[in-house]
């Protein structure tokens, strides 16, 4: 396995609920792990134990209380993405950052084939280059073809999540962050979004992914973080277990 791509230190996050009278919330505190690059490390744990919290401030969408979050980029700079700039966080989004969660916020009026090649054309991928690139993707997942040009807003909730995996997956980024990524689909899109997890990792993106459904995170993951009440209180290597 190779060196840590990501180095999670002491990392925590609360919330203020201002329409609850300030109420104050812990979404998780103190977390501390590595993700090795190439490795796929998934996030066990109950609804409300924190995880896509820590998934959020992973991508900046939260920026976490105190901690650090040391990034390895491509280039070789260590960077903490709690203090870098918003602008710098943008950049990596676009060429080093993925991010999958269940539920796609797509832009109205923008055809689904352009909304998963748009994180390639902004790296400079010709058009149509990007495009042979995510069909492929929307076939693997069985995207009906009919829907290529239609728009995501008006798609349901099972073929958003596959536009979203197919431009996760087409971008193939170097972290990749899935947040229930098999949640609205069948057994047997769930099983094909596993094989094609696998193809990422084997091409070399690192992963840290959350799901409900345990089974499909042993399958997958090189290491398991069970959190409970936004802490981790367990840590198992499922290939060690099987083969123990």
């Amino acid at each position: 396995m190779n060196g840590p791509l990501l180095k999670v230190r002491k990392l925590s996050k609360n919330f203020t609920l201002h329409i609850l009278h300030g109420k104050h919330v812990v979404g998780f505190e103190e977390l501390s792990f590595e993700v090795p690059e190439g490795a796929f490390v998934g996030i066990a744990g109950a609804s409300g134990s924190g995880k896509s919290s820590l998934l959020k401030c992973l991508y900046r969408t939260y920026l976490a209380d105190s901690g650090a979050i040391e990034f390895r980029t491509a280039a070789g700079a260590t960077v903490d993405l709690v203090t870098i700039s918003d602008d710098d966080v943008l950049d990596l989004r676009d060429s080093e950052l993925g991010y999958v969660s269940q539920f796609l916020r797509p832009t109205p009026r923008v055809p689904a084939l352009d909304l998963a090649a748009r994180p390639l054309t902004r790296r400079g991928v010709p058009v149509e280059a990007a495009h042979a690139q995510v069909a492929e993707f929307f076939e693997r997942l069985e995207l009906p073809r009919d829907l290529w040009d239609g728009y995501p807003i008006l798609f349901s909730g099972g073929e958003q999540q596959r536009v979203n995996l197919a431009r996760a997956l087409a971008s193939l980024p170097r972290l990749m962050l899935l947040d229930e990524p098999t949640s609205a689909l069948d057994s047997s899109l769930q099983r094909e979004v596993v094989r094609l997890l696998a193809e990422a990792r084997d091409r070399g993106t690192t992963m840290v992914g959350v799901m409900h459904d345990t089974a499909l995170l042993h399958q997958l993951a090189d290491e398991v973080l069970t959190m409970e009440h936004g802490r981790i209180i367990d840590r198992v290597q499922p290939a060690l277990a099987t083969t123990a």
